[in-house]
């Protein structure tokens, strides 16, 4: 069963990132309108409620769940919010089925493009398939080594309970190595990105680079005091951002 909050006319899925899980969201659960927004939390193939599902953890599958979803929920169109990983999923949704698409929210999304990797940034996040340590190494550089350790801690374990360690791996490769952002440059749906200023990949030069090229009708904005997990670490700041922008889009 999918996590949902509020009951207003506007349709959103909240498509969670490579660590997360549809509850992984809850921190902003208490600062969203209900009363204009319907929000709806899904779980990937191999995460949180999915956990033992089978399947290929690929985009496509995903953005294929994504739409079967909003079918079952009776959604004719709905906007999505995507964090990190969850970014790519719903352009993917977008070049499958761009007239069901209302607007896009990307939380340091990953672009269409995908993310180049290093040598060394590769076998740090390779090695997190196994290694926790690698997932906190990773939580912690790309908040900007400047959070606690507790919510690391915290962090790593919400990976480790709420997904597959298959899965995890299979996901990396599909978000890592996407290109599909042929399918959907110049599409004039409204995008925001949303970005923290401590994040050292997924920030706004590589926004600019990415999102701003491919979309011509995106606007970003950098949240201060944050890095690339805002869902955390300033949640009211984001929210108001993401129903500022939602908001403004509705039919």
């Amino acid at each position: 069963m999918t996590e949902e909050l509020g009951g207003g006319r506007h349709p959103v899925i909240a498509l969670h990132g490579w660590f997360g899980s549809g509850a992984a969201w809850r921190p902003v659960h208490p600062h969203l309108d209900g009363s204009r927004f319907r929000y709806v939390f899904p779980d990937y193939r191999g995460y949180g409620r999915r956990i033992g599902e089978p399947g290929e953890h690929t985009l496509a599958e995903a953005a294929q769940d994504v739409l079967a979803l909003a079918d079952e929920l009776g959604f004719d169109r709905f906007s999505m919010i995507g964090h990190s990983m969850g970014g790519a999923v719903m352009q993917r949704v977008l070049a499958d089925a761009p007239e069901r698409v209302r607007a896009l929210v990307g939380i340091s999304p990953v672009p269409a493009s995908g993310v180049p990797f290093d040598e060394q940034g590769w076998e740090l996040f390779t090695g997190a398939v196994a290694e926790p340590g690698n997932r906190r190494a990773i939580l912690d550089l790309t908040t900007g080594n400047r959070l606690t350790g507790v919510w690391l801690d915290a962090a790593v374990r919400h990976s480790l309970a709420h997904s597959d360690r298959r899965a995890f791996g299979d996901y990396l490769e599909a978000w890592a190595k996407a290109d599909f952002h042929a399918e959907i440059q110049g599409n004039p749906v409204p995008v925001k990105v949303i970005v923290g200023e401590h994040d050292p990949a997924l920030g706004a030069a590589t926004m600019r680079a990415t999102f701003q090229q491919h979309y011509p009708n995106c606007e970003l904005e950098t949240l201060t005091n944050a890095g690339h997990y805002a869902i955390d670490e300033t949640p009211i700041a984001l929210v108001t951002s993401i129903e500022r922008f939602l908001a403004a889009v509705e039919d």
